[in-house]
């Protein structure tokens, strides 16, 4: 580092609030690794932002410095490695404050799901979270936001009503429907390339009881229920939300003994409404499965939809592979078994039915998501090493050319672990309007550490 930057580093940790961390202190490890292990970053120094000063003096610093600068709260979308740059860390801004007569809840740029589905709940409402507590809220609405009440109330991203943002020129700026509706626009669903959110305000349903759970079916009945998944989903009300995913298990203690060293077929689901209409509206799709291994339905408190995804994996290695589907034709479920019962790395097939709110552009809403979604496909190879990292790469490849014939070409943003792909994730026309939109915002490109949108 020069002398200038070593001034630079120096003043940015006189004058923060929050922490500064250097390669060689106890907690600079810590901050900088990502959830998603397979981004290493080594950057010159990790700042904790406590405020909105001190995003804005983190940025500044790496403007000064011309250096990479990657903002960071969970990581569980991390892509590249910033190194020889600096880390924003956003963990620290985590505060959540519900308005239950207004059905809206203001989340700080750190925040997790966990905390504002806890606090929602208290008030018999919900938000348009995730599968997981622990993914940041600002993360995932930029990047589109879909989870069960999706197919009812549309994208995470389109129920964000202002945000207050730090621009790359410095400006602190809000950005709603009577605050700079371009940035608005641009941030629901534009991921993390025109600015660093410091808080978001996002609307909130009265939800609190659904019906949901989990059954395990045996591999050999999986082929059965997924050639039935596509006729059952198009008659699949709005209030209800089915995930298939397929499942090598391996023979651990973990793993509940009917499940252990086999291939199963689980069926997640929530339904919106009473348990009645759930079941009856579940029960064809289920019936193709016949006797379940392990699982079953009832009602449950919306705050525990978490538990539906349990064990929550840790932070690992792995690689993806995701892909858009119009039909669920035989073909493809020939390929999915194929390539989960090869015992080879990928362990792990997910395919989700979309449609409902999610399949409507209201008119006001930004630019997330694909058209016409109706299922969408996550292939992961977990838990990966040194040594099965390249053949989990050369399966996904192959996996990759097999499931071609069938799929769209698109691609949703908050399942995309590949940069290379980001266009994909929008229409032409938003893309096209997402890049004009960068050069008016951020023409240095300082936010690129992300799906990055280039300026037009």
């Amino acid at each position: 580092m020069t002398a200038a930057g070593t001034t630079t580093i120096r003043s940015l940790r006189d004058h923060l609030h929050g922490a500064l961390h250097l390669p060689g202190e106890p907690e600079y490890d810590r901050i900088r690794l990502p959830w998603r292990r397979n981004v290493d970053p080594r950057p010159l120094a990790v700042a904790e932002a406590v405020d909105v000063t001190d995003v804005r003096r983190i940025l500044s610093a790496a403007r000064e410095l011309d250096v990479p600068l990657a903002v960071q709260a969970t990581g569980h979308g991390a892509l590249t490695p910033a190194d020889g740059g600096l880390i924003l860390s956003t963990a620290r801004l985590r505060g959540v404050e519900v308005d239950p007569v207004r059905r809206t809840v203001r989340a700080g740029g750190g925040a997790v799901w966990g905390d504002v589905v806890a606090a929602a709940a208290e008030h018999g409402l919900a938000p348009l979270s995730g599968s997981s507590g622990e993914v940041g809220v600002a993360g995932y609405t930029l990047g589109g936001g879909l989870g069960w009440l999706s197919r009812r109330h549309g994208y995470a991203a389109n129920s964000l009503l202002r945000a207050e943002v730090v621009t790359a020129d410095g400006a602190h700026v809000v950005a709603g429907p009577d605050d700079d509706a371009r940035l608005w626009w641009a941030l629901r669903g534009g991921s993390g390339n025109f600015g660093v959110v410091t808080e978001l305000e996002l609307a909130l349903f009265p939800v609190t009881e659904v019906f949901g759970g989990v059954v395990f079916f045996p591999g050999e009945r999986a082929a059965d229920v997924l050639r039935a998944y596509g006729e059952f989903a198009a008659s699949e009300p709005d209030a209800l939300t089915t995930v298939c995913i397929l499942l090598r298990l391996p023979p651990v203690p973990e793993v509940p003994e009917p499940l252990r060293d086999r291939v199963v077929l689980a069926v997640r689901a929530v339904y919106v409404g009473p348990a009645e209409d759930g079941a009856r509206a579940l029960a064809p799709l289920l019936a193709t499965g016949g006797t379940p291994l392990l699982g079953g339905f009832g009602p449950m408190p919306f705050a525990h939809t978490p538990r539906l995804n349990d064990p929550q994996p840790g932070a690992q290695v792995s690689e993806e592979h995701t892909d858009l589907f119009r039909t669920v034709e035989a073909g493809l479920v020939d390929v999915l078994l194929d390539e989960v019962a090869a015992g080879e790395a990928v362990r792990v097939i997910e395919l989700r039915h979309w449609g409902g709110a999610v399949a409507v552009r209201p008119e006001s809403g930004g630019p997330a998501g694909p058209d016409d979604p109706e299922f969408s496909l996550i292939a992961i190879a977990p838990e990966l090493d040194e040594e099965s990292l390249p053949g989990a790469r050369a399966q996904m490849r192959r996996l990759a050319g097999r499931l071609r014939p069938y799929a769209t070409g698109g691609v949703f943003l908050n399942f995309l672990s590949d940069p290379g792909r980001t266009a994909a994730a929008y229409t032409p026309a938003d893309h096209a309007r997402l890049r004009e939109l960068k050069r008016v915002y951020d023409p240095e490109n300082v936010f690129r550490q992300n799906h990055h949108i280039p300026a037009a």
